[in-house]
């Protein structure tokens, strides 16, 4: 399936089938899924409508109906399949179709990711493209034989146009019998037919020749924006070496259980999602996050399948199926963002169902006024109908937005900027506020030291007693001392008789030394503090951070301050956001003096203290002056991410934002929210160029055509080469992260070395 119209023709024809219902097709993936009722209907009938629209369907089994009875018939059923319609204008080797294929229930089910099996080979080895290869040598033939016995030529031509559009009426034949008689076949065959009536052999044999070229022009192009998803398919390794008993063993990734530990060796590719059990290593997350610097990982980690183990053995427990890991999800996102049409795109494909009856209208009028109210000559107004009923085909408008969405969605999800479909996209380019949430979005999501006052011994000293007593703790605060203590260096003794003190800190021993961690106002009673120390911890807590005291044998040896701390990309993002006329604000459930101290350093507005039933009050205000785009973790903002225009979750929060937001950015970088604007900015600016190209073409050669200026052949080439002009700047966006950072649609985007100091 090369464009949204054979979509369109699978899904109108199987409609009108009694007993079949939720019919849905793919140009992405080459599916199709409908449910049917076998007491009004049989599958066959329903396969025998689709090859006859000139689709080959193959037959997919689910893994638990591959042996017994049922396989065995309906493997039968497939080598019966292979052979098509008969059609040789039919793509049989597309693979396009049904990917279902057992009829449990009366339901057709998708199994998985149906590619065809021989996408992405040479346009020339497919019918579509052999079909080419012969009418055009047919085509010169006929020239040649023009050229040395004139007499001939006429017939020679007659056999070129009948042997280029005989599968194109075939193909017409079988969508007016499904009820959709305006289709492009319809008035390529009608022209054909017409050229033949009036003696125009050789336009017919060279329009139906550009037919065939356009076609394979469109099939070319939608191969290319299926690329990108067969790529992160093939991410993933197609075995994996599981580990039972000390033993290593070769297993296909796909049947990997939860639980099951695997090996993974240096320079393999992780074979699922899961979490290091032992060793620490280098990853390289790019193929599934985009992100340019490998991250080191060790014991408790998560791991993505499809990452690459750079540096050391691992050993990772799988903790999702092969169906559920991420690039699973990320594909069936990807599949699931072609169906969420966006409204530009829904008002063309409602322009072109009245537009086409329109055209093939004017056309007759053309036709049959000039001869019978003027005395004009048939054959001059004939040749004009037709040229102008080529020159109407709504294809180049058709697919001037579904082939930009989807060559968007495609470059996004390679820089790991997941949105669900066009209506995302259109959504993301109108934004005019987005609210962040801070902790996880526009922080880190963990606390981490930041000032260290000492006041008795060395800071090394401090350090060593401070991480004693925190040592053992999951607290937050204290997994960020001792974090801290050994960057540094320092070797880490545990306290004896550590105890926490509930609301107040904790308590131990360490070398015959009484330790006391905890905050500053439990510290002073009791405690000997030296001048300033008191105004250090008031000053330090005014930034909004956290302090802790140190108490050792009754004196302060020193103060801690932590603070989670904005990303290192998060200044620069938001100013990118606002040189694009976007204005940023921060909801945050902490303290008025946390949330001030972060936009403060940030440079944005906020509102504090805020609930998540506050949040959408907020975002509900917001939203009446504008589109607002709400970022967030994906799981406690979910109900302001429902709420706004589009959600956007972090990749902290993957899982939730793959099923409940409108987008996620995998990188959990903060400018990644400006480059998901840019791309959505530049996919509608190139989508507002494709209609531009294919409505001026069509008025210029409408006119040119009834005038007669342009004959069948010239409109047949605008047409086709309208088309392939908006297929390709469509796909200019899949460059649009290229290396100079150029977007397809005339927007700039951020050079790939502006994310270079938050990856570091």
């Amino acid at each position: 399936m090369d464009c949204a119209s054979c979509v369109g023709k699978i899904q109108t024809a199987l409609a009108r089938l009694p007993g079949v219902s939720d019919v849905r097709a793919s140009t992405i993936t080459e599916t199709l899924t409908a449910t049917i009722d076998q007491t009004q209907i049989s599958s066959a009938t329903v396969e025998k409508r689709v090859a006859g629209l000139g689709y080959t369907l193959t037959r997919k089994l689910p893994p638990s109906l591959t042996s017994g009875p049922e396989h065995e018939l309906l493997g039968r059923h497939d080598a019966n399949a292979a052979h098509g319609c008969g059609d040789p204008g039919c793509d049989q080797d597309a693979q396009a179709p049904l990917t279902t294929a057992h009829q449990h229930d009366g339901v057709l089910a998708k199994q998985g990711h149906a590619h065809g099996e021989n996408a992405g080979r040479p346009w020339w080895q497919a019918s579509k493209g052999r079909l080419v290869l012969f009418t055009g040598a047919m085509l010169a033939l006929a020239w040649m034989i023009k050229l040395s016995v004139p007499a001939l030529a006429f017939w020679a031509f007659v056999g070129a146009t009948l042997v280029g559009v005989a599968p194109v009426a075939q193909r017409a034949i079988a969508a007016t019998r499904a009820g959709m008689p305006f289709t492009i076949e319809m008035l390529m065959s009608i022209a054909a037919a017409g050229a033949l009536f009036i003696g125009a052999a050789e336009e017919g044999a060279l329009v139906v020749f550009l037919f065939a070229v356009g076609e394979v022009l469109e099939g070319v192009a939608a191969d290319r924006a299926r690329a990108g998803i067969r790529a992160l398919g093939e991410l993933v390794p197609k075995t994996a070496l599981v580990e039972e008993n000390g033993i290593a063993r070769d297993v296909p990734a796909a049947s990997l259980a939860i639980g099951q530990t695997v090996l993974v060796r240096p320079g393999d590719r992780i074979p699922a999602d899961g979490v290091i059990l032992s060793g620490t290593s280098g990853i390289d997350e790019s193929p599934v996050t985009g992100e340019s610097f490998p991250s080191t990982k060790g014991a408790g980690d998560g791991v993505f399948a499809g990452s690459i183990n750079r540096e050391a053995a691992l050993r990772v427990r799988v903790a999702k199926a092969a169906e559920d890991n991420t690039i699973a999800r990320i594909i069936r996102l990807v599949e699931e963002a072609q169906e969420a049409r966006a409204p530009t795109e829904r008002f063309i494909d409602r322009f072109s169902r009245w537009y086409m009856p329109l055209i093939v209208g004017l056309a007759l009028l053309v036709v049959l006024m000039p001869p019978l109210l003027f005395g004009g000559l048939w054959s001059t107004w004939v040749y004009r109908g037709l040229a102008l009923l080529l020159i109407g085909c709504p294809c180049a408008l058709v697919i001037s937005v579904p082939a930009s969405i989807a060559s968007a969605l495609s470059a996004g999800a390679r820089r790991g900027l997941l949105m669900k479909g066009g209506a995302v996209i259109e959504a993301a380019a109108k934004t005019q506020i987005i609210a962040f949430d801070k902790t996880g979005t526009l922080t880190e999501g963990a606390p981490r030291v930041t000032d260290v006052a000492v006041y008795s011994g060395s800071e090394a000293e401090m350090l060593r007693l401070a991480a004693a007593v925190e040592t053992g703790s999951n607290h937050p605060l204290a997994v960020a001392i001792v974090e801290w203590a050994r960057t540094t260096g320092c070797r880490i003794q545990p306290a004896d008789g550590v105890r926490a003190v509930p609301g107040q800190g904790v308590t131990g021993s360490l070398d015959g030394q009484e330790i006391f961690l905890g905050a500053p106002r439990f510290a002073e009673g009791g405690t000997t503090w030296p001048a300033g120390a008191s105004e250090r911890s008031a000053a330090l807590e005014a930034e909004g951070k956290t302090v802790t005291a140190l108490v050792v044998g009754g004196r302060l040896v020193g103060l801690i301050a932590l603070r989670d701390e904005p990303r290192p990309d998060a200044k620069s993002a938001l100013a990118a956001l606002q040189d694009l006329g976007i204005r940023p604000i921060m909801l945050t459930g902490d303290n008025a003096r946390t949330g001030a101290a972060i936009a403060g350093a940030l440079g944005l507005e906020f509102r504090a203290e805020q609930m998540p039933d506050d949040k959408v009050a907020v975002i509900r205000a917001l939203g009446v002056g504008g589109g607002v785009m709400m970022v967030g973790d994906g799981i406690n903002d979910a109900p302001a991410l429902a709420a706004a225009s589009v959600g956007i979750a972090m990749g902290s929060g993957t899982d939730v934002a793959l099923e409940t937001a409108d987008g996620a950015l995998l990188r959990s970088h903060t400018y990644d929210v400006v480059e998901m604007i840019r791309l959505a900015r530049a996919a509608m600016a190139n989508i507002r160029q494709n209609i531009a190209v294919a409505l001026g073409l069509k008025a210029v050669f409408l006119v040119t055509s009834v005038l007669g200026l342009t004959g069948l052949w010239i409109a047949i080439l605008a047409d086709t080469g309208a088309t392939v002009i908006v297929t390709a700047n469509a796909l200019r966006l899949l460059g649009f992260f290229g290396s100079g950072g150029t977007s397809g649609g005339g927007d700039t985007a951020q050079p790939s070395e502006a994310l270079e100091p938050a990856a570091a």
